[in-house]
């Protein structure tokens, strides 16, 4: 047996291929199955299932494509309302991969028909595949699927996690879909990058809370605002997602990407903060290519917004298309590379401050300066700046005439944020300084009052 995974950190999550022989089997496989596909090839194996351990709320699967193109069994819940065929699993239901079988269990929580993947060899368990269930320390939310539901949800997840650690040996190794940075998670997780039954046991929290209401105050008490994009992704996944398309989008020329910009139309730019804050075609928008970037796209971007990519690179808008296909914006409506000299040729090329908080400190003697802090509501409630504007970034957009006159300083924890709403300031017309800086140096300055509740 050999189990390969498959990281996409630009979502927190993992896919994995489980081998047996010349067989194989994918679990929660993303909606770029090319990555799938060469490590198949690679290993010379055949596909037999297509393993989804729930309809997921963070990314569109790629799953139902992958198990059309290989002839694969799609196996998902049956209990799940899909419009599509698949076969369908219940608790108990039994695959076989290769010389292994793979045991179906109902791990309700994360999601009401929620699996989990039980590995056997010789009859044995040697690993379970516990997509938003059991989570390395913690568990996946139970609030994606309404607020009604949330409370019996996370009831459920308290018993689901339990029931793998009572059932499981110790030795059965964990292999969670969320976790690594992905909203889906609970709470922070442990940080490890590999986890056992028996590690579990010690460090989960549904483990060693021993108390179901004290466990569900916990759990509850620590959600925090997760992206609006995720509205979509499960009713695309019960629908049946199109195939993906990865080819290169249509090159859009300087006087067509200013038409758009004027239409209404999001004109990303992907090149680094510092790059932009220092040049920029007008009404464009930063979102720096990298781990983020999909995240908060589809966390700010109103949905169903055409989306023109621009950067320094072809290498740059493919990686942006890449991400913006796992999260259902199957194509973007245009691209243009090769730098801002080339794509910004007649148009409005402004720039910006960048600053860090020391430079906040000081020129927080000077009347008119706004600041404006873009994090979370619990990252506001852990420590915020004496005075600070507190609007998120995914409502920064609908809460403009919230912000003060004057010369807005806008800040988030890392400065990744912060130059998002630098530049959507940037584009609504204020004077803007969008700094550049860790959350922890603010602390520094006395004349930052930095204060909690």
């Amino acid at each position: 047996m050999e189990i390969i995974t498959i990281e996409t950190p630009a979502l927190g999550d993992r896919s994995y291929i489980l081998v047996s022989g010349d067989a194989a089997a994918v679990i929660d496989p993303q909606r770029d199955i090319d990555r799938v596909e060469t490590v198949l090839a690679e290993r010379g194996v055949r596909l037999s299932h297509v393993f989804e351990t729930h309809l997921h709320n963070d990314y569109v699967t790629g799953g139902l494509e992958l198990a059309r193109r290989a002839g694969a069994a799609y196996v998902l819940a049956a209990a799940a309302d899909v419009a599509f065929g698949r076969t369908g699993a219940a608790d108990g239901d039994e695959f076989t991969v290769g010389d292994l079988v793979v045991r179906a269990a109902h791990t309700p929580g994360h999601t009401p028909t929620h699996l989990s993947y039980v590995v056997l060899e010789d009859g044995q368990p040697v690993a379970a595949f516990t997509g938003g269930s059991m989570l390395f320390g913690t568990v996946g939310r139970t609030d994606l699927i309404s607020a009604e539901a949330t409370e019996d949800l996370t009831r459920a997840q308290f018993q689901s996690v339990r029931r793998l650690a009572d059932e499981l040996p110790g030795e059965v190794g964990v292999y969670p879909t969320h976790g690594f940075g992905s909203f889906c998670s609970s709470a922070s997780t442990s940080g490890s990058d590999a986890s056992t039954i028996g590690q579990e046991r010690h460090s989960n929290l549904a483990l060693t809370l021993d108390d179901e209401d004290t466990f569900v105050e916990k759990l509850l008490s620590g959600l925090t605002a997760y992206p609006r994009y995720y509205a979509h992704m499960a009713p695309i996944n019960r629908a049946g997602p199109s195939d993906v398309d990865l080819s290169a989008p249509e090159l859009v020329d300087p006087v067509e990407i200013r038409r758009r910009i004027h239409a209404g139309e999001w004109v990303v730019d992907l090149r680094s903060r510092t790059a932009f804050a220092r040049g920029h075609l007008a009404g464009t928008v930063n979102l720096e290519v990298g781990d983020s970037f999909a995240t908060y796209l589809g966390w700010v971007l109103r949905w169903g917004t055409p989306v023109t990519l621009v950067g320094d690179t072809a290498e740059q808008v493919a990686e942006a298309q890449r991400q913006m296909v796992r999260i259902g914006i199957d194509r973007p409506a245009g691209a243009a590379d090769g730098g801002i000299d080339t794509w910004a040729i007649g148009g409005d090329v402004r720039s910006y401050r960048t600053a860090t908080f020391a430079d906040l400190a000081d020129a927080r003697e000077d009347a008119g300066v706004v600041v404006l802090d873009v994090r979370r509501d619990d990252e506001w409630a852990d420590g915020r700046i004496d005075g600070a504007v507190h609007i998120p970034l995914h409502d920064l957009e609908a809460r403009l005439d919230e912000i003060p006159d004057g010369e807005v300083w806008v800040h988030c924890a890392s400065g990744y944020r912060a130059s998002i709403a630098a530049s959507l300031l940037d584009r609504a017309g204020p004077t803007v300084v969008a700094i550049d800086d860790e959350w922890a140096a603010a602390a520094k300055h006395d004349a930052l009052g930095v204060s909690t509740d």
